[in-house]
This record gives structure tokens, sequence and C-alpha cells, in this order.
């Protein structure tokens, strides 16, 4: 094997992988039968005082990787490292034999092997196992980053997030506290009667969302299928089908831009309530998130960078025009022509596009002038009917629909409305949609043929929620950027 382009430290791993294979040793090792693990070790006998270990006589059998490693002529200490925590290991040649000190000594930071021991408190009252027996199980041929710096590049931890999950304790906090945050959701929606169900990932027709696709294309059909950008239209055919109650966690895929906020596939959970509408769905999601949080981390306070976030049930209220309203003294209920809006918008440094309508004016009023003030949880409703093709309009002024955003800290989290049941209003809604791609919105939706015969068969008035949840886990977790929820995030090939 050609050695010459490898680190120095690289070269004398696998000499040392070379040299376990002629002493009859798999570097690579096999199945290897655990009893415990590090953190039930120190769960268990934390408690309990040196004497009292000595006369339990507890034994052991462990395995992971080995983190830090020290050795002082015939005995030596290791610390090993499984998914949970770590603990000390006592190595005594006299204990384990000749053979396996030698692997012992040799052994790199990074190894993984397995242990055999009683659990016993050293003379500096540390909990830790006396190796009765070592057994070599995987060769690590790289070295760990150094373990007082770690992975200091953010995107090298990101880019290599299994060397970030050994070296860095918070990372391994966060994915294993995702899931758990994941399990809150399913179990306050299986409480609440909603069934779980899963829709297509592949969409013939693009729709449920404003947003750029990607775009695949199936040989046997012969026709372009769309990743999904939203599981919205695939779950209302499910309540004209009297299912309901349903939601559904799963991926979504946007062929947008990348930043803090985004990455071109994330997770969301939508949920339709049949019977219900926007301020049904207001009360559900104030719920929803409160209680996760509170099951979570035991209270609703959340610290989120230098802000403190209360979750506590009771959010703020407002509607878009009001809000735009108090901070920029620009009354859009008073605004109804384009020519007055597209006016007030060009004073306010707002561009205007050729597709835009007064409403499109007040959402972007909104996202350049509103959004960043808000912290604490807001509903802000109203949303004007341009940007709304599945919303119901609003009773009282049929510019506007009843859907609203939950924005914490600048940032959206949650999207419901009261869902458009009308099959011709929607059919209406669509059609302007395929205008506005015409005058070049390529996040405008598309006709959905199949969607309008569904509401002909008589979809009942339901409201409907989409949850961010990566967000809502940044959140939780403390976490200013996406990518470091998500395990394996898109990112920049190396230059």
């Amino acid at each position: 094997m050609d050695y010459t382009e490898l680190t120095e430290q690289e070269r004398i791993r696998r000499e040392k992988m070379e040299e376990l294979r002629a002493k009859g040793v798999d570097p690579f090792g096999s199945r290897f039968d655990r009893t415990t693990t590090t953190q039930a070790i120190r769960n268990q006998y934390e408690q309990y005082s040196h004497d009292e270990l000595e006369s339990m006589h507890v034994e052991v059998i462990i395995a992971g990787r080995i983190i830090r490693k020290r050795d002082q002529g015939k005995a030596g200490f290791l610390q090993l490292q499984d998914r949970d925590s770590n603990i000390q290991v006592y190595v005594r040649k006299d204990a384990i034999g000749d053979e396996a000190f030698e692997l012992f000594l040799s052994a790199d930071l990074g190894d993984i092997v397995g242990i055999k021991g009683l659990v016993f408190r050293t003379k500096t009252n540390e909990l830790t196992v006396k190796a009765s027996e070592y057994t070599h199980l995987t060769k690590a041929l790289r070295p760990l980053p150094d373990k007082f710096h770690g992975l200091q590049d953010v995107e090298e931890a990101r880019r290599r997030r299994y060397v970030d999950l050994i070296v860095n304790e918070e990372s391994r906090r966060i994915a294993m506290l995702r899931p758990r945050i994941i399990r809150e959701i399913q179990k306050y929606f299986d409480g609440k009667g909603f069934i779980e169900v899963e829709t297509p990932v592949l969409h013939p027709i693009l729709g449920g969302a404003a947003a750029r696709p990607f775009v695949t294309h199936h040989n046997t059909l012969d026709m372009p299928f769309y990743l999904r950008i939203a599981t919205e239209l695939p779950l209302k055919r499910l309540i004209v089908g009297g299912l309901e109650a349903v939601y559904e966690i799963g991926r979504l895929f946007r062929n947008e831009g990348m930043d803090a906020k985004h990455n071109p596939e994330f997770t969301t959970i939508e949920a339709y309530l049949a019977y219900s509408d926007m301020e049904g769905m207001m009360d559900l999601v104030e719920d929803a998130m409160s209680t996760v949080v509170y099951n979570i981390l035991g209270h609703y306070e959340i610290t989120y960078g230098e802000k403190q976030i209360n979750m506590a049930p009771k959010w703020a209220r407002v509607h878009m025009v009001d809000a735009i309203k108090q901070v920029t003294g620009v009354d859009f209920f008073q605004i109804e022509d384009l020519e007055t809006a597209t006016k007030v918008a060009k004073e306010h440094h707002i561009k205007v596009e050729k597709h835009y309508g007064v409403g499109h004016i007040i959402q972007s009023f909104f996202d350049e002038y509103v959004e960043d003030t808000i912290t604490q949880p807001t509903f802000v409703y109203g949303h004007p009917i341009e940007v709304s093709p599945l919303a119901k309009k609003n009773a009282a002024n049929p510019r506007f629909t009843d859907r609203f955003e939950l924005f914490i800290d600048g940032r959206e989290y949650a999207n419901a409305f009261s869902e458009l049941n009308d099959p011709v209003d929607q059919r209406g809604r669509f059609e302007d949609q395929l205008k506005e791609k015409e005058l070049g919105n390529d996040e405008a939706t598309e006709m959905d043929v199949d969607f309008v015969e569904a509401l002909e068969y008589g979809m009942p008035p339901a409201g409907g929620l989409g949850i961010g949840i990566d967000r809502f886990i940044m959140l939780i977790c403390n976490v200013n950027n996406i990518r470091d929820v998500i395990l394996f995030p898109h990112m920049k090939h190396k230059p």
C-alpha cells in the first residue's frame, strides 16, 4: 500500500493496523456483547462510596471509543466514550495479561475497544471501571481533532458530522434532543385524536405553497415530477375522504437559497382538522408548541441567544395591516388601488415586481419593516388574498384571508388558515396563480384539477396548520443556524 500521500499520524496508524493483523487480531473486530453503558453505570453507582463498591463487586461489560489515554509503566488509564457519556477505565498489566496490555499500549485516541471489569473508585474518588479483560474492536486510521480545540471550523463540523459528534458534546446533545422533540409533537397530536399519515414525496403538480421546486423525471411514466414543497393538498384530500383530523411529519424540498434559516430540505408538521378555522388553529398551535416546550424543558422560558422568549400560552394576535401601520404609519386598510400602493411602496424603497397586486405590496411591507421587530410569540393574521391562494377569504373584508403566521424573534415558525373549501373559488385562485406565473412569478402554484374535483365532492369547513420543526428545534436548543439541528445539511463543495 502506498502511504506517501498520508500524514505521519495516518502512516503510523496504518502500520499499527498491519501489526494487529500480524498478531492475529482483526483491526476491525466483530460482535461484542455489552451488558451496560457508561451513563447507566453513572446513574446506578455514582451514589456509592469506595468501600460500598468494593463490597458490591459490580462487574460490567462496556464498549466505546478511547478519547483520552495515559499509561504509567505497568498500568494506565483511558477515558471510554459511548453514545450517552464517558467513564474512566483503569488498565493493569497483571489484570488483563501481557498481550492485551500490549494492545492497550499501542492503542490510539479514536480506537474503539471493549472492556470487562469491576466498578470502583480511585484514590481521587473518580468512578472508574477496573479492567479484567481488554478487547480491541476497531482501529481508527485517522486521528481525532485536538481535544482542546475540536473542530474549530463550523463548516467542516457540519460537513463531517461524524467527527463533530465524536468530539462535540453539544452536537450530541442536539442530535439526541431532536427526536425527543419530534416524539413530543407526535404524542401531542395523537392525544388530540389526529391520525398520522404518509403522503407522496413525488408530486405530478406543483402546489400547496409558493416555492421553487426540485424537478425530477420518472422513466416508466415518462413524465416530470416535483419533490414536494408542501404536504397540504394530499392531506386536504384526506379531509374530503372523511378522516377529519390528520397530520404528517415529513421532509419538504425547496430549490431556493441557503442561509441560517433555510436548508433545501427541511422537516415540517402539517395538520388539518375538520370543522375548525383560523382561530382554532391559533389555539392548537399555541397549545401544541407551549406543551412541547414545557415537556422538554420543564418550564416555558427559553433563552435564545441574548433574549428571553416566554412560550407560556396567551400569545399576542395582530392583523398584518395593523402591524404595518404601527411600525410605518402606512394604513393599507385605506389603500385599495394599485397605483396608490405602488407610489407608497416606492416612497418606502419597496421593489414592485410586474406581477404585484396591492396584496403583494402589503406582504413586502411586512417583510421589510415588521418581521424583524417581533420578539415574543405573535400571531400575525389577515394576509392578503393575492399571497394566500389556499386560504378562505375573510367574511368582513374579502381583500384579506383568514390566515396567520406565527413569528418569534423575527422568524416565521408556523403558517395556518381557515381552509378554502369552495371549489369554484379555488379554481379561480389557481387561475390567478397561472397568470402570475406568466408574469414571471416562478413560485406561483399550478392548476390542480384533481384537487378542485376533490373539493367538488364536499370538504367540511376546516383549519390547517404547518409548523417548521427545524426552526422549533433551533429555538428549544438555543441554536442560531438550521444546519446545526440537521445531522447532514447540504453544503457547498470544498474548493
